[in-house]
């Protein structure tokens, strides 16, 4: 599966859009803005610059777009003197398959939002789309003051070697899209070493693109424990695995199709980030953090006028999911199927949900300081 031709959001404004559906996402954002605040504070105490150059990496869609430029924006000009506001150019990058239009229409509200707010002291801000990999090279060296990405880093360049549909007929993975309690030592290893070969590429790209003592702040889902294989650990792949091998058994998949299927995301650990950090050694760590984060984004629904058919938790959490995932599982098994797929997966949801109520995730928060 090639990602950059494949993978995207969900666009548009629709039930089953990012747009509609990105509470995980934004409550990330929230807990993130503190450390955003921290890091631009600490930046700014070696001077004030007349220009700063932010870079965006996996910006998306929809109302996260432009929500974490808009935090960073705050925390510089809350920091610096009045008057002193620098000129921002911001590079929004995602894969090539998003939704830039949608991002682009709403800046106009965005900046006219900051120039009602701070008048003359708020300097110019240009945005830019940067289509690419942040696998790779996405600008010239030494020019990036700032780097954010939130809800991003969690999924690889590609499906890890040895598990591609293209290394078939030898099936490492079977019945599974991720690791699972099932699968074997080969297939968490070559999940980890993708992971470890993507983020030292990721690092070192960055450290090329940013100036010295420039900050970065990383947000994106990992784990509690150092083994990967725990059920909490491999949400929500075990239940979209559970529901594709269902959809096996009634005869509507494939089960070639199932067992040659294997997702590219990683969640890993604080210890495993730590270590590549220091192996890679272009950043110093500044804040190695996990927070919990319900599977809902901790939405509440306890008010008196809600309708009697708001969807259940695993509803909304299907949806969700069905915003990030579908265009992989569409490529993949067809767009026909997708309705079902989700209307199941809401349901295994909900029974996990009736026993296990406080589930949560892990967002691992990272900030970083340029050597």
């Amino acid at each position: 599966m090639d990602m950059l031709q494949v993978f995207h959001m969900n666009k548009g404004q629709g039930e089953s859009s990012y747009a509609q559906n990105c509470t995980v996402q934004k409550k990330i954002m929230l807990l993130a803005k503190s450390y955003l605040k921290e890091a631009i504070q600490g930046y700014l105490k070696n001077g004030y610059p007349e220009s700063m150059v932010i870079a965006d990496l996996g910006c998306s869609s929809g109302p996260t777009a432009l929500e974490a430029v808009s935090d960073i924006i705050e925390a510089v000009v809350a920091t610096c003197p009045k008057h002193l506001s620098p000129k921002f150019m911001v590079f929004l990058n995602d894969l090539p398959k998003n939704d830039f239009n949608g991002v682009f229409a709403s800046f106009y509200d965005f900046q006219e939002k900051w120039r009602k707010q701070k008048g003359d002291d708020f300097g110019p801000c240009f945005i830019a789309g940067l289509p690419g990999s942040f696998y790779g090279r996405l600008l010239p060296p030494n020019g990036l003051h700032f780097i954010h990405s939130s809800s991003s880093l969690h999924w690889l360049s590609q499906v890890p070697q040895g598990l591609n549909e293209d290394d078939q007929p030898r099936i490492l993975n079977k019945g599974n899209v991720y690791i699972s309690r099932t699968s074997t030592m080969e297939v968490v290893m070559a999940y980890k070493q993708q992971f470890r070969n993507d983020f030292l590429t990721f690092l070192k790209c960055r450290a090329s693109e940013m100036i010295s003592s420039g900050r970065m702040v990383l947000t994106f889902v990992g784990r509690n424990s150092v083994e990967p294989t725990s059920l909490q650990d491999s949400y929500p792949w075990d239940f979209i695995s559970h529901c594709l091998a269902t959809m096996v058994s009634e005869g509507l998949i494939e089960e070639e199709k199932l067992d040659s299927f294997n997702v590219p995301y990683y969640a890993p650990c604080l210890e495993e980030i730590k270590e590549l950090v220091d192996e890679e050694s272009s950043f110093s760590g500044h804040i190695f953090e996990a927070v919990e984060v319900e599977w809902d984004g901790g939405i509440n629904l306890n008010d008196e006028s809600s309708s009697l058919m708001m969807p259940t938790k695993g509803e909304r959490i299907a949806k969700m999911h069905r915003a990030v995932a579908e265009s992989m599982l569409q490529h993949y098994f067809g767009a026909d199927l997708m309705d079902d797929f989700f209307h199941r997966y809401a349901q295994v949801l909900d029974d996990y949900l009736i026993q296990n109520p406080n589930s949560k995730s892990i967002c691992l928060v990272v900030s970083l300081i340029k050597n």
